[in-house]
C-alpha cells in the first residue's frame, strides 16, 4: 500500500499536481489507445501523446535524432527563468488550469485556479504538493521526480538520462525519457517542443501503472523574473491547540 502511495505521488509531482489528489476522487479509467484527449478550452490545445518507437538499438541513435536531442538539451539549458499559463488532462480526463513560475536551479510553482486548492512549490531540493483547504502537504525529494529534468541548470539529455525516443514531425520535436525507481516502478516523461522554435510545449507523465497526465503550456514569457518568496515551501499547517 505504502509503495502505491508513492507511485501516485511521483507521478503526480512529475507534471505539478493534479485535483484526483482528493481522497474521494473516483479511480481513473485506463486510457484507449485509440482516444486522443480531448482538447481544453481555447486558446490552448492539448495534442494527443505521439506514440513511443524506440530505437533499434537502445540507446543507439542516428545522427538526425542526436542533433534534435541536443538542440532540445540546449533549450532545457538556455531557460532559467519561464512564467506561463497551464492546462493539465488527468487520467481521468478532467481539466484543470492555473499559472506557473520556474526558476532554475530546481525551483517551480504551480497554482491552480479555483475552485481546486492544489498548489505544488519546489524549493530547489523538495517539492510539496499543498491541498490549501486541507491544510495538509505532501513532500517528496526533487531528485525523485522527473521534475528534476525540466528544472536543471544545464542538461545534457544524452548523459544524464535515459531517452528511449525522438523524433520530429512539421509541429513538434518529441523525446522520451524513461526511467526506474526502486520503490516506484518504472515512469515515463515525454515533451513535446515546437519543430519551429524548440519552445516548450507540453509534457505527459506515464505512471508505472500506464495512466498518462498531459501538460500544455502557453503564454510563455522566459524575461520575468519571478518573486522568491514564490518558492519557499510553507511550514507544515498546525491544527489551532484552542
Amino acid at each position: 500500500m505504502r509503495n502505491a502511495r508513492v507511485a501516485a505521488l511521483v507521478a503526480v509531482l512529475a507534471i505539478g499536481a493534479t485535483t484526483a489528489l482528493a481522497e474521494n476522487a473516483p479511480a481513473p479509467k485506463r486510457p484507449s489507445a485509440q482516444a486522443p484527449a480531448q482538447p481544453p478550452r481555447p486558446p490552448i490545445s492539448i495534442a494527443p501523446p505521439a506514440a513511443v518507437a524506440a530505437p533499434s538499438q537502445p540507446g543507439v541513435f542516428d545522427d538526425k535524432q542526436k542533433a534534435l536531442i541536443a538542440k532540445v538539451s540546449n533549450y532545457l539549458s538556455s531557460v532559467q527563468t519561464l512564467v506561463g499559463d497551464f492546462v493539465q488532462v488527468g487520467p481521468d480526463g478532467r481539466r484543470t488550469e492555473g499559472q506557473f513560475f520556474i526558476q532554475k536551479p530546481g525551483k517551480v510553482r504551480f497554482e491552480y485556479n479555483p475552485p481546486s486548492p492544489v498548489e505544488v512549490i519546489a524549493d530547489g531540493k523538495s517539492v510539496v504538493v499543498r491541498d490549501r483547504n486541507l491544510a495538509t502537504q505532501q513532500l517528496v525529494p526533487l531528485s525523485q521526480t522527473p521534475l528534476r529534468f525540466l528544472l536543471s541548470d544545464r542538461i545534457d539529455l544524452l548523459k544524464d538520462t535515459n531517452v528511449v525516443s525522438v523524433s520530429a514531425d512539421d509541429t513538434f520535436v518529441t523525446v522520451v525519457i524513461e526511467e526506474s525507481q526502486t520503490l516506484v516502478g518504472t515512469s515515463r516523461l515525454m515533451m513535446m517542443l515546437s519543430a519551429k522554435d524548440y519552445q516548450l510545449r507540453q509534457w505527459t507523465v506515464t505512471d508505472p501503472q500506464g495512466y498518462d497526465t498531459t501538460v500544455a503550456v502557453y503564454n510563455l514569457d522566459p524575461t520575468k523574473k519571478p518573486d522568491p518568496d514564490l518558492f519557499v515551501v510553507p511550514i507544515q499547517d498546525r491544527p489551532d491547540p484552542h
